[in-house]
Parts: C-alpha cells; sequence; structure tokens
C-alpha cells in the first residue's frame, strides 16, 4: 500500500458493532416456521440466501428502467496482490479464503477488475444490510429537491406527528440522519432487552401500514440521555424511523417505487432490486435492499457525478458534500468517530458499508468507486475491518498504478 492510500477511519471494535449491525427481528419472514436470525446463519445459509432474500423474507420491488448505465470494460485489467500481515495473495486467493463474493472496480467511467467468487454469477443479487441506508439518504435528499420535505432542519413531527411529547419532538431529520438526537438507545445484539432487540418484536396491529407502525409507538416512549447535537449514538431504530418518515413525505408512494422512479431508472440500474419490508409491510430504511455488484458500483458512480442524471442533479445543491461530511460531535470525532448522512466519511472519500462485509468506496480525487459484496464469517471484527482495509487499499493502488 502506498502513502497515498490513507488508512480506512478507525473505530472501536465495539462501536462498529454497533454501527453496522442490523438485527433481523424487524423483518416479515414468509417461511413457517419462521426462518432463524439472519445473524445465526450458518456459512452454507448465507450463500443459499444472501443472492435470493426474497425467498426467506418479504420485499418490494424496485424496478430498473428502460435504459442502463453502460460500465465498459478497461483494455487492461489490473489483478494487484494483497498484502496483509506479511502474507501476500491474489485477489482470487484472497476473495476465497475471506468469502467474498464479489469485487469490482471502476477507474475513469471503466472496470478495471471484476471477479466473482463461492459460486456467484454476475446477474446474482446480494443483499446489502445497512448500505441501504446510504440509498435512504439518496432518497432524502430527492425529496427535499422535489418538495416533499422542505428541508433536512425539518422538525422529525412535521413527518410523525405522533412523536410530539416525546424526546424526538426537537429532533431534525438531519440529526436522525446524523444519528445525533441525544434519545437513550441500547444497541446490544445479545440482550432480548435491549431497544434494538424488543423494538423489533412489537407486533404489527393490521392496520394502515404507513399510519399505524409498530416502530414508530416504540420510539415514541424512548427517554433522552443527552441534548440533540451533542453525542453521536448508533440507533437502528432511528434509521427505520427516517425510512418511515420519507415515506410519508412521499405520499401515496412506497420507498421502492420512488427508487425507482428516482435513482433506479433513470440513472439506468440493470436489474431490479429487492427492499426488505419491516412487519408492516413498509420498506426498512436502514436495511436490506438486494442487488447485483455492478448496481452496487452504479450507486457510487451517481454520487460520484454529483447525483446528477442526464446533466440535472436529482439532489439539492451541495447535498452530497454535507451527507459525506462527518457530522459527529467533535469529542467523538477526536477518537475517530465519524458519519454522515446514513454515510461514512474517509479521509480521502467516503462509503457505505454493511455487516459481513458489504461495501461501496467512493475516491472521488482519483475518479474511483470500488464495490464489494462478502459472506463473512463474522458481522464486523477488527481482523475483518483491516483485511477489508488491505483489499480496498491494494485494488485502488493497482487503479491509480501506483
Amino acid at each position: 500500500m502506498t502513502a497515498r492510500m490513507s488508512r480506512l477511519p478507525a473505530i472501536a471494535t465495539g462501536a462498529l458493532i454497533f454501527a453496522l449491525a442490523q438485527p433481523a427481528f424487524a423483518q416479515k419472514p414468509i417461511s413457517k416456521p419462521p426462518v432463524a436470525s439472519i445473524l445465526t446463519w450458518t456459512q452454507k445459509q448465507q450463500l443459499e440466501r444472501y443472492p435470493a432474500i426474497e425467498k426467506v423474507y418479504q420485499v418490494n420491488t424496485v424496478k430498473k428502467g428502460t435504459k442502463v448505465f453502460e460500465l465498459p470494460t478497461a483494455a487492461t485489467q489490473i489483478n494487484p496482490k494483497v498484502k496483509f500481515k506479511g502474507k501476500s495473495s491474489s485477489i482470487d486467493a484472497f476473495m476465497k479464503d475471506n468469502r467474498v463474493s464479489g469485487l469490482i472496480a471502476i477507474k475513469d467511467g471503466q472496470v478495471v477488475l471484476e471477479k466473482y467468487a463461492l459460486g456467484r454469477k454476475a446477474t446474482d443479487r446480494w443483499t446489502s444490510f445497512s448500505v441501504a441506508k446510504s440509498v435512504t439518504s439518496i432518497l432524502m435528499g430527492a425529496a427535499i429537491k422535489d418538495g416533499f420535505i422542505k428541508s433536512e432542519y425539518d422538525p422529525v413531527t412535521r413527518y410523525i406527528p405522533e412523536l410530539k411529547g416525546s424526546p424526538y419532538e426537537d429532533v431534525s431529520l438531519r440529526q436522525l440522519m446524523t444519528m445525533t438526537t441525544g434519545v437513550k438507545w441500547d444497541e446490544t445484539y445479545s440482550n432480548p432487552k435491549s431497544d434494538v432487540a424488543q423494538s423489533g418484536q412489537r407486533p404489527f396491529s393490521g392496520k394502515h401500514p404507513i399510519e399505524i407502525n409498530p416502530l414508530v409507538e416504540y420510539m415514541s416512549k424512548l427517554k433522552r440521555d443527552a441534548p440533540a447535537s451533542t453525542v453521536w449514538n448508533y440507533n437502528t431504530g432511528e434509521t427505520d424511523l427516517a425510512g418511515i418518515a420519507l415515506t410519508r413525505a412521499i405520499a401515496g408512494k412506497s420507498l421502492s417505487q420512488y427508487a425507482s422512479e428516482k435513482l433506479w431508472g433513470p440513472f439506468g440500474m440493470e436489474q431490479d432490486a429487492i427492499w426488505m419490508t419491516d412487519k408492516a409491510g413498509l420498506e426498512r430504511g436502514g436495511c436490506c435492499m438486494s442487488m447485483t455488484l455492478r448496481d452496487y458500483a452504479r450507486i457510487g458512480m451517481f454520487m460520484m457525478g454529483g447525483g446528477k442524471i442526464d446533466g440535472k442533479s436529482i439532489l439539492p445543491d451541495g447535498y452530497i458534500d454535507d451527507a459525506t461530511a462527518n457530522h459527529v460531535p467533535a469529542k467523538q470525532a477526536e477518537k475517530g468517530a465519524s458519519y454522515g448522512y446514513f454515510w461514512w466519511p474517509m479521509e480521502d472519500g467516503y462509503r457505505a458499508v454493511g455487516i459481513y462485509g458489504q461495501g461501496i468506496y467512493v475516491f472521488p480525487e482519483d475518479n474511483l468507486v470500488i464495490a464489494l459484496n462478502s459472506a463473512s464469517p463474522k458481522a464486523t471484527d477488527r481482523t475483518q475491518s483491516d483485511k477489508a482495509a488491505a483489499l480496498i487499499g491494494a485494488v485502488r493502488t493497482a487503479a491509480n498504478g501506483d
């Protein structure tokens, strides 16, 4: 790795697990008996279900359009070695050893590397986990541009009035997206009494899924832990809350429909995506879209291109810069925490990430996008994060000709 490849932002291992993990509790299974938690799947089940999540959970479809954003193959392909703790591996060997199912790099608009493993084909979708948050961020910006939402500084209660009188009464959409609400939340996945466990267990009453959502009821009863904007605390419930607010703002459309109309169709994604829904049938703002590897990369291309489609931006002026800047309060930022509007800033770019090794890495100054999907053995840990950094660094160095 050369000097120009800076290390990906470091966050304490425990915080990283909380920040990237998504519980399986809120999804609506379609099998009987219900499938075990997605966090407990065996490695065999990962390979069977990650490409076909629609066979396990209820989903909605994000439809593609009639055109495709072309990703031509460069005349010269890269095939770097990945060095990690004194060992050098080929890309193919590294992917096999670390259960990476797909890896693609697009430099100056051309594919310079595209590889698949674990039996995956280029046409296979793969589940995103928390990468879906970054798509929600894009759709939030589009809704502001379209006038469905006046501003990211709008109070959450403008769209979810049931939260009046709760700690969210004085919270803005911006604070929701940056996870700086100050609302007390326990994200301990191993504790069945934690907020992240209990919030997803609330049953749906069977009434109107948008107007009556069990997550909103749960979130309305939380307590305040600190003044808004003073602390960053990863809160899975708030990511889904943002999705509910957005769904209400674009009244009459689902998030899947809006994503199709604003991004998937016009930009030219090559294949329909699917988006997992909660128990009420609403797409989860914070989790679990599935798409092809090339469409993951196209999301990065869209962002790197300034959010423009056919020369016109679908996002407000400056939105991408703000969404990918670090909004973590200073004391936590000094310790390495970095978070934007559901995007993770890096020193020289930004990324969208999900547990078990999903990611989109955008390096604007290099005109480079790298995307990968995996079925990592663990949701996340320090060694896996370091290996991902080594892989991305090797690909970036080779793509830049360094």
